[in-house]
Formats: C-alpha cells, sequence, structure tokens
C-alpha cells in the first residue's frame, strides 16, 4: 500500500513538473516571427547532416543484427549512441530555426546493406558507412564550421567535428584490422 502511494505521488509529481516545464518553455520559447530564418547553405548542412546521422544510425542498428564479428557491432553500437546525441542537438537547432522535415536515411546505402550478413555485411558496412559515410561527414561538418551563417549551426558544426573525426580514425582502424584479419 505505501508502495502505491509512494508511486502515485511520484507519477502526479512528474506530471506537475512536465506542465511547469512546458508552460516555461511556452513563455520563453521566441515567436515564430522572431525565429531567425537559416541560409540555403545552412539549411544544405542540415538536411546533408541529418541524412548522414540518420543513415549511421539505421545502417549500425542492421550491422548489430546482420554482423558476426565483436569488433564490428561494438562499433555500431558507439556509432549509434553517439549519432543519436549528435542529431539530436542539431534538430532542437533545426526545429528553432524552423526547420521541420525529420531526416531520413540514405535508402541506397540501407537497401545494399539490408541484403548482406556475415563478413559479406561487414565489408560493405566498413566500406560504405564508416569510412566514406564518415570522409563526407568530416567534409560537411568543416564547411558548416567555418563557412556557416548561422552561430547556432556553426557552433554545433565545430563541437561535433572532433567526434566525427574520431569516428573516422576508429573507421579506419576497423577496416585496417579487418583488411590484415582477411
Amino acid at each position: 500500500m505505501r508502495f502505491q502511494h509512494s508511486m502515485r505521488a511520484m507519477v502526479v509529481a512528474t506530471g506537475i513538473a512536465f506542465t511547469t516545464l512546458g508552460a516555461v518553455q511556452a513563455q520563453t520559447s521566441e515567436p515564430a516571427a522572431a525565429q531567425t530564418k537559416l541560409s540555403v547553405a545552412d539549411q544544405q548542412f542540415v538536411q546533408d547532416a541529418s541524412q548522414a546521422g540518420a543513415t549511421e544510425i539505421a545502417a549500425s542498428k542492421l550491422a548489430l543484427k546482420n554482423s558476426n564479428d565483436p569488433q564490428v557491432k561494438k562499433f555500431a553500437s558507439r556509432m549509434i549512441t553517439d549519432h543519436t546525441k549528435l542529431a539530436r542537438n542539431l534538430d532542437v537547432i533545426a526545429q528553432k530555426k524552423g526547420m521541420k522535415t525529420p531526416p531520413s536515411a540514405d535508402s541506397a546505402v540501407i537497401g545494399k546493406l539490408q541484403g548482406l550478413k556475415g563478413a559479406d555485411f561487414d565489408q560493405a558496412y566498413i566500406a560504405d558507412v564508416a569510412l566514406e559515410g564518415h570522409q563526407k561527414a568530416v567534409e560537411v561538418f568543416q564547411k558548416e564550421s567555418e563557412n556557416g551563417a548561422d552561430p547556432q549551426l556553426k557552433a554545433a558544426a565545430t563541437k561535433a567535428l572532433p567526434i566525427i573525426k574520431h569516428h573516422l580514425a576508429m573507421a579506419q582502424q576497423l577496416g585496417n584490422a579487418k583488411k590484415s584479419t582477411s
């Protein structure tokens, strides 16, 4: 009985906290007319970065199912965690700037990976997603961090760039390890 009462109290308190948070956010958020619109280049960055992240997450989820290699699965798990965080941060900024389209994964890459298993999957995942995908992502984030017009997006790209470069280095190590064992 005491447990049920405590649980009810926690549920009520949580509900009040979320309601209060929502009211505070509604009062402090900028009106739609005051929101900064993004330049075409910044919009392209958001689209490219969002698609790269969504592709990385979707492909890495496939890796957890279709790979038999513990190193590939460990890499994929890390990519899911890191790219989910990066995507959330980017989505928050993009939504504040009026962009509402959810990112979608590159269907050509995901389609290619879906039918593969084991070593064939690993080879394609490492080449197309881990290596090529991160090389492209480094270019996209580097460009935005140097030339972005929106200060929030530029800062987000600058903050994310070392993480993405580290992912590329991890992918290169994974690729080299797989080459030496095959």
